[in-house]
């Protein structure tokens, strides 16, 4: 039998995903890391269980102990179920900026959790790092992870997400793209990648607001401000993150991070959070600037189930003055796919013209596109012409229809929006689609208007 001896052995090994839709055939491949099915539904779970395991081999952290520890939710519910494992107590400070749902899952794993205000200085007493201090200093034996300035939360991702990582890619990674907040995920595993690929980028994920990406930059500090997006970013500088293995600091702002995770959920059917938006929001830009032939790799790290009362309701993003992205219009694609399997009718370059004609008669269309020996398109044949050419003296029915035939006209690519359609099909008679040079389908008026009365039914 298959059986792990507790839920903490089923930590790691998430799957690495391809997007699929949120990028084009033309730009580089993207792959998600999926830690959001860590049992603990993010990434943290694998730095709580290490930090606490070691903790307790060396003697910091006793049976039946607690735990304090100032979490933005997901490292508290990696610790809250080690210690359901283990028998600790625990106590949290969160900022009041998370989601209910964050809350609630923690006191339902027996946690106690202190809430804190966010728009303070990370030195204020009442901020939920130094509340977590004063809890730390006022409860006998306790044991505090310090996940921002512990380097063990950096050698969790050492020792597991980035060999992990390299395993699943077979060591073919151009690019590595992870949020900064804590600074572990990308000072771990991206220092193990580094190690195993020299010559890969470690592009952070900042939004705007927190210090990383300036101090980065300039190594100076500016002056913080409030964001939405959670799990990543910071008001401080964490001694977990080693910016030695950064390359590049991109920053996104809230809109576009939720915009993106929204776009996972409902185009690739990945349901993720607003951190994980961000870094996909940047992974896509890098992925159209590399173009095909790379390949890169982000850390998706934690589910979307903890955000449903906020960026995924339509009513929380229009009361925080955010704009929600209107329905994806249909593509000419969308068009040729709802037609099924259909064989498109077109002509070869040397083909006659009666074997034109012949072609035109049985299939009922006027107008076929002609390819040449490799299948590329390289004009038209109109029926008029054929006519006009043989009344005129122009052309016989033995010639080549490379003789009467006309530029391609009326191309549009599958990836274009219907309303595309409108302008082609208004100035010529068909519209040729196209993959690159290759056609994949020929629509007239009636195919688009009897698509769009099904889609209106």
């Amino acid at each position: 039998m298959q059986v792990h001896d507790d839920i903490l052995s089923a930590i790691g090994n998430t799957p690495l995903v391809r997007l699929n839709k949120l990028v084009g055939p033309e730009d580089a491949t993207v792959l998600v890391k999926c830690e959001f099915m860590n049992p603990g539904g993010s990434i943290k779970d694998r730095m709580a269980r290490h930090i606490l395991e070691k903790a307790a081999a060396e003697g910091h952290l006793k049976p039946g102990g607690t735990i304090v520890e100032n979490t933005s939710g997901n490292t508290g519910m990696g610790v809250a179920m080690t210690a359901a494992v283990k028998g600790y107590r625990c106590v949290f400070t969160m900022p009041d900026k998370m989601s209910t749902e964050k809350v609630n899952r923690l006191k339902a794993m027996g946690a106690q959790v202190v809430v804190t205000p966010t728009n303070v200085p990370a030195e204020d007493p009442r901020s939920y790092y130094e509340t977590a201090n004063r809890i730390h200093r006022e409860t006998p034996g306790a044991f505090m992870l310090n996940q921002y300035h512990n380097e063990d939360n950096a050698e969790a991702h050492y020792r597991s997400t980035g060999p992990e990582l390299f395993k699943q890619t077979d060591g073919k990674i151009d690019y590595f793209v992870a949020g900064l907040g804590t600074g572990g995920t990308m000072s771990g595993a991206g220092r193990f990648l580094k190690e195993k690929i020299p010559t890969i980028k470690n592009v952070g994920v900042d939004p705007e607001g927190s210090v990383y990406a300036e101090y980065f930059r300039s190594k100076t500090l500016p002056e913080p401000h409030v964001y939405k997006v959670e799990g990543i970013g910071e008001d401080m500088l964490c001694k977990a993150m080693d910016f030695s293995v950064l390359d590049e600091v991109e920053t996104v702002n809230d809109q576009e991070s939720f915009a993106a995770a929204r776009r996972l959920a409902r185009e690739e059917g990945i349901f993720a959070g607003g951190s994980s938006g961000s870094a996909v929001h940047v992974a896509v830009k890098l992925a159209k600037k590399l173009g095909k032939g790379k390949t890169i790799v982000v850390v998706l790290p934690d589910s979307g189930a903890i955000y449903i009362s906020k960026f995924f309701s339509d009513e929380w993003m229009r009361d925080n003055g955010f704009v929600l992205e209107t329905p994806k219009e249909p593509t000419v694609g969308d068009v040729v796919r709802s037609m099924g399997v259909r064989e498109v009718i077109t002509a070869k370059s040397g083909d006659t013209l009666e074997s034109v004609v012949s072609r035109l008669r049985s299939s009922g269309v006027s107008q076929l596109p002609v390819l040449d020996a490799e299948r590329r398109a390289i004009g038209m044949v109109h029926e008029v012409d054929v006519l006009n050419a043989l009344l005129e003296g122009r052309a016989t029915k033995t010639d080549a229809v490379d003789k009467v035939m006309s530029k391609l006209e009326g191309a549009v690519a599958g990836d274009q929006p219907i309303s595309r359609l409108r302008e082609v099909l208004g100035s010529d008679r068909v519209a040729v689609v196209m993959e690159g040079s290759h056609v994949t389908g020929v629509l007239n008026k009636i195919d688009l208007i009897e698509y769009l009365a099904a889609r209106a039914a």
